[in-house]
């Protein structure tokens, strides 16, 4: 049997917060928008979800085709629905986020963006739409996961020591912390292994050296 409704439906789409650690800082996303409304404006990456499309096709396609990036696992955040956040019509968007390693990484800008660059927290330009409080509710979620998660290893390289760590976590959270003790807490959570040693300090110690073996858990 075939229903018909007589009440509009809502657009949605999908908004993506991705952060890094560069230049001991660490940074979001943002690309510039090349369409109205709010042409010219600094924004998350993101779109609308197209039919047949589940959620997270729509944040991962949307995300490459505006920033180059891709591969990326990206954990659900929160829907976003004031009636009057988008100029256009009535939109709902479902907000994702993820953190990726600095390294490797090389931004294209494509589709409706104009252009992708990385900020850094304190300096955000004006954001369009309520892309502000996306990336408020972020912040304050990856702040939360650092106390008892693994989630800072998404951004680590394939290998790394406890002091590159250490400098990731002190980064994010902008006061000094005990990278040994990072190490003991990731190893009890089954997260890391420990590598070959390489180099060493200067007092004939070797460094050791860790990867990651549990990365697609935030």
């Amino acid at each position: 049997m075939a229903y018909t409704y007589d009440h509009p439906h809502p657009a949605v789409t999908t908004d993506i917060v991705i952060f890094t650690v560069r230049d001991r800082a660490l940074k979001v996303l943002l690309i510039k928008r090349a369409q109205e409304p709010f042409l010219g404006a600094w924004a998350l990456p993101g779109g609308f979800v197209e039919a047949g499309e589940s959620l997270e096709d729509c944040a991962c396609r949307e995300l490459e085709e505006e920033t180059g990036v891709r591969g990326v696992y990206l954990e659900q955040l929160y829907s976003f629905g004031r009636p009057d956040r988008d100029p256009r019509e009535r939109v709902i968007t479902v907000a994702y986020f993820a953190l990726i390693p600095a390294d490797g990484i090389v931004l294209r800008a494509a589709d409706d963006a104009e252009a992708a660059g990385w900020f850094e927290l304190d300096a955000i330009p004006e954001l369009a739409f309520d892309h502000d409080e996306i990336l408020g509710m972020a912040r304050r979620r990856l702040l939360a996961k650092l106390e008892y998660s693994a989630i800072a290893l998404h951004l680590m390289p394939a290998e790394f020591t406890a002091a590159e760590l250490q400098e990731v976590y002190q980064s994010i959270l902008a006061e000094p912390v005990d990278g040994n003790e990072l190490i003991a807490r990731m190893l009890s959570l089954n997260a890391l292994e420990e590598t070959a040693a390489g180099g060493n300090d200067g007092a004939q110690t070797a460094i050791k050296r860790y990867r990651v073996v549990r990365r697609g858990i935030l």
